[in-house]
């Protein structure tokens, strides 16, 4: 490589890398309930695994447990032996892989349309442009998460109010399986009951 050109390239390396700080931003969630526009009143509830969904897992009681704190936040206390519950809210989540993508390296220079003055007046032209990847590529997982609960009174089996909340996450920082939970339940829940039949996007 020429000398000059060596040298301008660690001279851009810095500020470059200084630039290359990425922030977390989330995908949007989509969410869609159905209800029979009936007055549902803040009593006690238990949640539970949707019949024969899955095992209480860790995983599932990460989304159990947020489902429940968003209905604590609408009044809806847990149930206990002395307090029967009122409510069944029925949880069930899936978590899909939709491929991988190829990241860039982290730090990407590029070079065109200048002029190096050689030390005999000469000129080292760049016509065009001229890319060079500081890094390793690597791959990220795709993951479609979804939450869906249903809801019904214990004294009956038939659903008053059930609802889905779906998002795509790219590599581990937005698949992190607690914090999926807590934002899919923060989603689904938000406006109780919501409108029936809509699908909405919360970012």
């Amino acid at each position: 490589m020429n000398p000059y050109l060596r040298l301008a390239l660690l001279a851009t390396l810095p500020a470059l890398a200084a630039g290359c700080t990425t922030t977390g931003v989330h995908t949007p969630i989509d969410v869609t309930r159905y209800h029979l526009g009936q007055p549902l009143e803040r009593t006690t509830v238990s949640v539970v695994p949707m019949t024969g969904a899955m095992d209480v897992t860790p995983e599932f009681r990460a989304y159990a447990d947020a489902v429940q704190a968003e209905l604590n936040k609408l009044g809806y206390v847990p149930a206990t032996s002395e307090r029967p519950a009122g409510y069944i809210a029925s949880v069930s989540f899936t978590r899909a892989s939709r491929g991988v993508i190829q990241d860039r390296p982290p730090v990407s220079v590029g070079l065109g349309g200048s002029s190096f003055g050689g030390s005999r007046g000469g000129g080292v032209g760049l016509g065009g442009g001229i890319s060079f990847g500081i890094g390793k590529r690597k791959q990220q997982e795709i993951l479609v998460s979804q939450l869906w609960v249903q809801l019904r009174r214990r004294a009956g089996e038939n659903v008053i109010w059930e609802g889905r909340a779906e998002t795509t996450g790219v590599g581990i920082k937005d698949n992190q399986p607690a914090a999926t939970a807590q934002r899919l339940a923060a989603a689904l829940f938000k406006d109780f009951p919501g409108e029936s039949g809509i699908t909405t996007t919360v970012k």
